[in-house]
């Protein structure tokens, strides 16, 4: 999550103008203008301006209500045209009916947008939005289609870490613990006493593909896993099971950006709930976050490892975050892999960033250098 004047704080020294797109509540994204000076064909230097798009009202308030499509309104086509496939009338008896001179969806996806009555065309998009769009490939997939680079990783890489059980997949062979799990798809047969015969209790029941530990639920007991299961489901088709692994909690900051690899100072994560749950997340008091982590050189070596070793697996870039459960004996399990993590100013890598030595505007450089000029 990001606020505005997060942003704005960590761009001050840059003196660029900050707008802001895809206004859902706690998501914000970025929109990167070529400055009116520089030539058409002029490469994206790092950064052009950057605008604001909050209306002001939702702006003060700090939330604006989410739009049924997210790209309503947003962006538009140079000129409509007819639907390249007939439509029917809403009376005709024919599904196939006389063609009706409707705009083409697909013509919307140029990289303009409307700010304050204006039309305004982007170069570059810089991604900041958790969940769905932003995570999960919907909105790399959507800039993949106007030819807009974006700071995070590619659609591709986007839907593989937003899906748990693929992650588990492509991370298989890197050599860190993964726990115990079992897939479940909707209408699939669940008998709880079988799982909980099979990974013990307490386990972690999930919504395959979601965010902000939305749907997860600890299990301490098998009568509570048909309701657990019903939770995840609410979130996604599918669910993992899987069995609890006691440890440390522990955040991985990662970033390969014009050739060379950061590896940023480990944080020790200490919900003082269950688990990392969204109230221990984002609001404050639920959590300790220490950076750098307190633990063994050697420790601290092998995260850095995995961690790097899983971003080059499921090939991401820009700034990722990567969490681990590191056990008694010292071995590290991936929870998972956050390819937008939270950019405000109480946030893990913000934090780890500051213990680099860096500042937040020091690595939207590196990023945007390394990512403006990508091709999908």
């Amino acid at each position: 999550m990001i606020h505005p004047s997060a942003l704005k704080k960590a761009l001050k020294e840059r003196k660029k103008r900050i707008f802001f797109l895809f206004p859902f509540p706690l998501l914000i994204g970025v929109l990167i203008f070529r400055p009116k000076d520089s030539l058409p064909n002029e490469p994206l230097s790092p950064p052009p301006a950057i605008i604001p798009v909050l209306p002001q009202k939702e702006e003060k308030a700090g939330l604006v209500p989410p739009r049924r499509d997210p790209f309503e309104g947003l962006f538009h086509s140079h000129s409509p045209v007819p639907h390249p496939f007939p439509t029917a009338k809403d009376d005709s008896p024919f599904p196939f009916g006389k063609r009706e001179k409707t705009e083409s969806p697909m013509l919307r996806l140029s990289g303009i947008l409307t700010v304050d009555g204006c039309r305004r065309e982007f170069d570059y998009a810089l991604i900041l939005i958790h969940g769905t769009p932003g995570e999960d490939g919907k909105l790399q997939g959507y800039l993949d289609i106007m030819g807009i680079p974006y700071s995070s990783c590619s659609m591709t890489s986007s839907v593989i870490t937003f899906d748990k059980i693929s992650t588990k997949r492509a991370v298989a062979a890197t050599g860190v613990g993964l726990a115990r799990e079992r897939f479940i798809r909707r209408g699939d047969a669940v008998d709880p006493d079988a799982l909980a015969a099979e990974l013990g209790l307490p386990l972690f029941v999930k919504p395959n593909a979601s965010g902000s530990s939305f749907g997860v639920t600890r299990v301490e007991r098998a009568g509570e896993i048909p309701a657990a299961v019903e939770r995840a489901f609410a979130e996604s088709d599918e669910v993992l099971v899987e069995e609890c692994i006691r440890g440390r909690e522990m955040g991985c900051g990662v970033l390969i950006a014009g050739g060379r690899e950061y590896l940023l100072p480990i944080t020790e994560i200490r919900p003082k709930k269950e688990f990392f749950d969204f109230q221990a997340k984002y609001e404050a008091g639920y959590s300790d976050e220490i950076t750098p982590a307190e633990i063994a050189p050697q420790t601290a070596a092998e995260l850095h490892r995995l961690a790097l070793a899983a971003y080059k697996a499921c090939r991401c870039r820009g700034i990722v975050r990567v969490d681990f459960i590191v056990t008694p004996e010292g071995r590290p399990y991936l929870i998972e892999i956050n390819t937008i993590p939270g950019m405000s100013a109480g946030s893990i890598v913000p934090k780890q960033v500051r213990a680099a030595g860096m500042t937040l505007g020091e690595l939207y450089d590196l990023i945007i250098a390394d990512t403006c000029g990508r091709k999908p």
